[in-house]
């Protein structure tokens, strides 16, 4: 069995390579039975080998040279990092007419089924310290990305369905197809100027407007995210109002008319206590710092990950001042 050894920053783990028979024979095909999900550019199937191991597939759909571009770059960025809130690459495959990337399987799907209970009979609302704990797991991923992977890493498609939950619901951020690797020279640069690209509802519009990529450009699409897990919306709803179609619109909204509790997940609000509330309303209020229309202002994920950590805490000892150091302008 080949090895791709890995000899670049992080000490990222050793990718193996897999040939075409073994991945037929563990997808049963390819067969729609084994599909988990399907997105513009490729599919994701589950595969299931005789010893019992469950991987994850990634393949392109065919004639769709943006999925292969993505698959190329997915597999650039994830062999230069090693993180536990990050999903982990195990090899690829090559022998096929399109490449295949193989993934280790996360067994609870996306926070997005989560949130939204896809399918509905089979999915328990999360409850408060499982929404708290995957959006710290979240932002330590992120703030890894940013922090300390050389060179540095901007995700640009921070979402929900994204956000892959594993039995124990641990979060684990996947899809790298549109990240983007901090070039040497770019390092000293306070933007990148690259097309916007991202997912509409989580867009930085900043970053839409300007073509300028930073590292909040993530925090912003990480704002939406919180406030999907306080709301259980999602991030474009035309079946809201028209003006409030846009959650990231729609929550900043109704914390600046300190109605903000009024759109919390009424789920979530079941049988907690005072100490809870006032932690949902302190993540509202870190929600929106990381949606502060000047990036400038925004928090960087390394802060947001220190402060969802403090809330945290707080549950936990279920003593304290849940008081975050953003304030909503």
């Amino acid at each position: 069995m080949k090895e791709i050894s890995n000899t670049k920053a992080n000490n990222a783990l050793s990718s193996r390579i897999f040939n075409s028979k073994e991945i037929k024979k563990a997808t049963n095909n390819f067969s729609q039975e084994n599909l988990l999900g399907s997105g513009a550019f490729g599919e994701v199937f589950k595969g299931t080998f005789d010893d019992g191991s469950i991987i994850a597939i990634k393949r392109a759909k065919l004639g769709n040279t943006k999925g292969i571009d993505q698959i190329q770059n997915e597999v650039r960025i994830l062999c230069q990092v090693n993180h536990r809130s990050l999903v982990r690459l195990l090899g690829c495959c090559l022998e096929l007419e399109h490449p295949l990337l193989i993934y280790e399987y996360v067994a609870n799907g996306t926070l997005f089924e989560y949130l939204h209970r896809i399918p509905s009979d089979t999915r328990q609302p999360l409850k408060w310290h499982n929404r708290l704990k995957i959006a710290h797991q979240t932002a330590e991923g992120l703030s890894y990305l940013h922090s300390a992977a050389v060179p540095p890493i901007y995700h640009r498609d921070v979402k929900s369905s994204n956000i892959l939950l594993d039995e124990k619901l641990d979060a684990k951020v996947s899809d790298f197809g549109l990240s983007r690797l901090v070039e040497l020279a770019e390092e000293n640069k306070s933007h990148i100027l690259t097309s916007a690209q991202g997912t509409l509802g989580y867009l930085d519009p900043e970053y839409y407007r300007s073509f300028q990529l930073t590292d909040k450009s993530d925090v912003y699409s990480f704002g939406v995210v919180l406030m999907e897990l306080l709301t259980a919306q999602k991030a474009i709803d035309f079946n809201r109002e028209q003006e409030n179609v846009n959650l990231a619109v729609y929550g900043k909204k109704k914390m600046i008319e300190e109605k903000f509790m009024d759109l919390i997940d009424p789920l979530l609000k079941e049988g907690v206590n005072n100490l809870e509330l006032d932690t949902m309303k302190s993540l509202g209020y870190l929600a929106a710092a990381c949606l502060d229309e000047q990036r400038q202002k925004r928090p960087s994920m390394k802060e947001v990950s220190n402060e969802i950590e403090y809330l945290i805490n707080i549950v936990k000892g279920g003593e304290g001042s849940s008081k975050l150091s953003f304030s909503i302008k």
